[in-house]
């Protein structure tokens, strides 16, 4: 999510290029939002100027709209997670959703997932909201659901290994990281980020604590819509029947 016309992802100091992590199942709402953000862009892209300025004020998440108490303002908790305020933040975004998306659409399926990613939303625009109660900037984006998905991941996949994209200097360099590395490198620029935003008025840009209360939200939610992990058949769990005589002689019989 973002306040203003800036990206957030596309910002980071590191690009995820894909995770060496499987799936089992189709990730049918992941690639739902990724279209739905998508198409609703595009047919922002294609107004004339004010008019998409009306949209974005329109629909996205204003603040002090709330504050103010206006009833048509809480529609845009929802609507704003599905706009973005410029092509890097919509690619930035939606990169991040289809690396990390499909694997906890797999493991919680689609109709939790749903739920999770939607409350998630929520949650990270509260928690802009009361970061900046009185700010006339529309909030706009995807990536406060998007981080709770990351949390999702780093609790239900802490090993999994994310090829990453690291500038250094002029010099590229692609490494292998572990999920819990990755993730938990972007979630202290994130925090830090946001605290100092505090000490400085908003007039647009990144709205980090949206991302900070999805991942947030996403820690917790993830605990009461995960599924339960299955053994694998891999690790050697099975069935063994003893002889009776060996049971009978057994104490834990």
């Amino acid at each position: 999510m973002a306040e203003g016309h800036r990206g957030d992802y596309g910002h980071a100091p590191m690009i995820p290029i894909r995770d060496v992590n499987p799936t089992r199942s189709t990730p049918w709402v992941t690639w739902s939002i990724i279209l739905t953000c998508g198409l609703v862009f595009l047919w922002q892209w294609m107004m004339p100027e004010g008019d998409s300025t009306s949209f974005l004020f329109t629909w996205g998440l204003v603040p002090r709209r709330l504050t103010a108490g206006d009833p048509g303002a809480w529609s845009t908790v929802l609507t704003s997670m599905f706009m973005h305020g410029g092509l890097m933040h919509l690619v930035g975004n939606l990169w991040f959703l289809y690396i990390f998306g499909d694997n906890v659409e797999d493991n919680m399926g689609s109709a939790r997932y749903a739920v999770f990613y939607l409350l998630s939303g929520c949650a990270a625009a509260a928690a802009q909201y009361f970061a900046n109660p009185l700010s006339p900037v529309p909030m706009v984006g995807a990536s406060g659901a998007i981080a709770g998905v990351l949390a999702a991941y780093l609790v239900l996949y802490p090993r999994a290994r994310v090829v990453t994209l690291i500038p250094i200097f002029i010099f590229i360099q692609w490494v292998e990281l572990p999920a819990v590395v990755f993730i938990a490198l972007w979630f202290a620029l994130q925090f830090l980020s946001g605290l100092s935003s505090l000490t400085r008025s908003s007039h647009g840009g990144v709205a980090y604590w949206a991302h900070i209360g999805g991942f947030v939200a996403g820690l917790a939610l993830v605990l009461i819509l995960r599924r339960p992990r299955l053994p694998d058949p891999s690790e050697g769990w099975r069935v063994v029947r003893l002889p009776r005589a060996q049971r009978r002689d057994d104490p834990r019989w």
